[in-house]
């Protein structure tokens, strides 16, 4: 298990999303496995382009999401954060409506950068999107008193 709390459960995620991105897109946390994490997003007038498509922005917001928020899972919390640091994403079908569900697994999972590759697919479980997400580890600064 790559999970730094190994004791974790979709419970865990009741409230992760409160006032975001992905709270605004409806992207859910849907499963989380031993060195997996899922979650979906609905295709919908939230996540279109104008031709009624899914947008490849969305894709890529689902993308970095579920990649970030698995980076956020392996690290110590109280010693480090994670920040995306690139992101690339091959846009290979089309969606116009149901879920999207994408699987974030690592690629490379070092002390200072993680990389994942992210598998959108929809419900017929045809790929949509495949991406790369490199996340930077990086150390906690100490907070100093205003002076």
């Amino acid at each position: 298990m790559i999970w730094f709390n190994k004791q974790i459960t979709l419970a865990d995620f009741a409230h992760w999303s409160k006032d975001t991105l992905a709270e605004h897109l409806d992207i859910q946390i849907t499963d989380i496995g031993p060195d997996f994490l899922k979650a979906t997003m609905p295709v919908d007038k939230r996540t279109h382009q104008p031709y009624g498509l899914l947008h490849g922005g969305a894709s890529v917001a689902l993308a970095e999401t579920v990649g970030s928020v698995a980076s956020a899972l392996v690290i110590d919390k109280e010693k480090n954060i994670c920040v995306g640091l690139d992101i690339n994403a091959n846009h290979i079908r089309s969606a116009r409506t149901g879920l999207v569900t994408a699987i974030a697994k690592p690629i490379h999972l070092g002390s200072t950068t993680h990389v994942w590759e992210i598998k959108i697919q929809d419900e017929q479980e045809k790929l949509i999107c495949i991406s790369r997400l490199t996340v930077a580890i990086l150390r906690k600064k100490p907070l100093y008193p205003k002076l």
